[in-house]
């Protein structure tokens, strides 16, 4: 019957009514819908000069407290739950609405379940979607952990070979000898580099600490490269060769991983 009815309607899509606004000859273009349900209604024009819709009041009963709540009719129960969270503190997806003796879908609408200016409705908590919500966070938290930990497991060997060659510049420029500027500067440009990393790390918990660790050390390395370069400023003994660089022709530039230390 439904289907006949509406093969008619969708014929013409649009029906013609006359408006008061062009002298008695103009006509307005009205649409047609399916809303939740099944039901075909008149859709509902978002024109600016559209008439606004009056908005009811609805009170919502939860436990001993009674939320009065000015709404359009026109709004979902998905969007009330929303305004509802603000009050309750209940999470919108944690929520039940009852209208009628029956739960109403986040999805449907006030005006087409019925609800009036004056309406009652229960709000009950969904313990079981809050324990399904908490667990899906909870997991995703537990991927990002394993993602983070993976990343600062890549980074750490790096700051280890790093901080070889720092304490190794360390003993050299103490030892009264000079080396090359471009060797302490590279070696701050890799830890920065290093520390750059650590920060697009997103963790939480242990995995948190275990970031702030390395920066920590990435921050204690950048502080003696800027001592040993005051202090190898003043040196005037050049360390004696043992730094292999790159040749002037290569492209890439001269750095601290371009240079092997003695011994290694």
């Amino acid at each position: 019957m439904l289907k006949s009815k509406f093969s008619k309607t969708a014929g013409r899509t649009t029906a013609a009514r006359q408006g008061s606004g062009n002298g008695g000859g103009g006509y307005e273009a009205v649409g047609w819908e399916f809303r939740p349900g099944g039901m075909l209604v008149q859709k509902r024009n978002s024109d600016r000069n559209s008439v606004p819709v009056s908005k009811i009041k609805v009170r919502v009963k939860h436990g001993p407290s009674c939320h009065e709540i000015s709404i359009s009719p026109q709004t979902s129960f998905g969007e009330l739950k929303t305004t509802l969270a603000g009050q309750t503190g209940l999470h919108p997806q944690d929520q039940k609405l009852v209208y009628k003796d029956k739960e109403r879908s986040s999805k449907s609408f006030l005006d087409v379940a019925g609800v009036k200016d004056g309406s009652k409705m229960v709000l009950i908590e969904d313990s079981i979607s809050r324990e399904r919500r908490v667990f899906e966070s909870r997991k995703i938290e537990m991927s990002l952990d394993s993602k983070a930990s993976i990343a600062i497991a890549e980074i750490r060997p790096q700051i280890d070979k790093l901080a070889k060659q720092v304490a190794t510049l360390e003993i050299e420029i103490y030892g009264g000898k000079k080396a090359e500027e471009a060797v302490l500067s590279s070696l701050i440009e890799l830890l920065m580099t290093q520390l750059l990393k650590l920060d697009e790390i997103v963790a939480e918990g242990d995995v948190k600490s275990q970031r702030r660790e390395q920066v920590r050390r990435v921050q204690k390395y950048i502080e003696t490269l800027d001592r040993l370069k005051v202090k190898n400023a003043a040196n005037k003994v050049k360390a004696p060769l043992k730094y292999k660089q790159m040749h002037s022709s290569e492209k890439m530039p001269f750095t601290a991983i371009h240079f092997l230390l003695r011994g290694s």
